[in-house]
């Protein structure tokens, strides 16, 4: 596994690396494989550590972000919640390889039984927005995210509150 680590405004300590290398090889390898890439982000707020862990293998991305005392600390508990993600998630995975493997064994189509349940559709009108106004405008309806477009993209995007109370953009890569 592909291990890049870096840092905002403070430095990497040799001995975090080959920590950091050695626990993710030894807890996350065993669920992916060798073309798996696992990204740290490391920075300091308020005197802890903030430790941001994104593992991309094949189309899944599993993300952990931890607030911590000490990095190692932080990185553990982001590992092991990478690691609850890929449990909660593995019937799910295994099911739906298991169904397609068996529908395309036989031609007949055979009605899909989801796990959820869809209880509401909305359509709405968008206008083109500054994300500044989105903020606004989600802040405003009490929600915890607003779809909008863009206007200086032209493109459809999402605003969110994250955790910390701060916000954040998703925004479409068309590459």
């Amino acid at each position: 596994m592909k291990t890049t680590i870096s840092a905002k405004k403070m430095q990497i300590p040799q001995n975090f690396t080959e920590y950091a290398e050695k626990k993710i090889n030894g807890r996350l390898s065993k669920f992916f494989g060798d073309e798996a890439d696992a990204k740290i982000v490391l920075a300091e707020v308020k005197n802890k550590i903030e430790l941001e862990l994104t593992v991309k293998y094949n189309s899944m991305i599993y993300r952990s972000e931890r607030i911590a005392e000490d990095k190692n600390v932080a990185l553990d508990d982001a590992i092991d919640k990478i690691i609850r993600q890929i449990r909660r998630n593995k019937t799910k995975v295994e099911k739906r390889l298991k169904d397609t493997a068996f529908k395309e064994a036989f031609a007949e189509p055979v009605e899909e039984q989801a796990d959820y349940e869809i209880i509401k559709h909305k359509r709405f009108k968008m206008k083109p927005m500054a994300i500044d106004e989105a903020i606004l405008q989600m802040d405003l309806l009490g929600h915890n995210f607003f779809m909008f477009i863009n206007a200086d993209t032209n493109e459809t995007n999402v605003v969110y509150k994250r955790d910390e109370g701060n916000y954040a953009v998703l925004e479409p890569d068309n590459d």
